[in-house]
């Protein structure tokens, strides 16, 4: 949707923030992103302020990117409609049991996995590993 740019992703996330919260209509995938936002109150105040798309987050340094934590919560819901993986929806219905039916603390589990995934794939320069990705969510359901 937005390929590499950072900033123009970032900033519609905060667009879509700003129509929601002046009751404007929105497109179904801006449902989508407002849904995630409003069960995330602790980047409210980050998506009501433009001059957050600029800033650089540094996992090293204990940030937390809510941009990426967004986008991998809305990653999880699409991966686990289409079941893409094969399997996946499987998995999180485990989980999702495990928890107690709560979806966030099932997704945040799964974001894990999800972002080790994309992290092995950017470092090795290939496609995601999905056989791994899959496997290592398996491995979440007997922790």
């Amino acid at each position: 949707m937005f390929g590499q740019d950072r900033d123009s992703l970032r900033r519609y996330y905060h667009d879509v923030w700003h129509k929601w919260q002046h009751q404007q209509p929105l497109t179904m995938l801006e449902q989508q992103i407002a849904v995630v936002i409003q069960e995330h109150p602790e980047y409210h105040s980050t998506l009501s302020h433009k001059q957050s798309v600029q800033q650089n987050y540094f996992v090293e340094s204990g940030d937390n990117n809510p941009y990426l934590h967004l986008g991998l919560h809305l990653a999880i819901r699409e991966q686990v409609a289409t079941d893409r993986p094969a399997g996946i929806r499987h998995v999180y219905q485990k989980l999702l049991a495990q928890h107690q039916g709560n979806q966030l603390d099932t997704e945040h589990q799964m974001m894990d996995c999800l972002a080790e995934c994309i992290w092995q794939s950017q470092r090795s320069n290939q496609s995601p590993d999905e056989t791994a990705y899959l496997a290592a969510l398996q491995t979440c359901c007997h922790d």
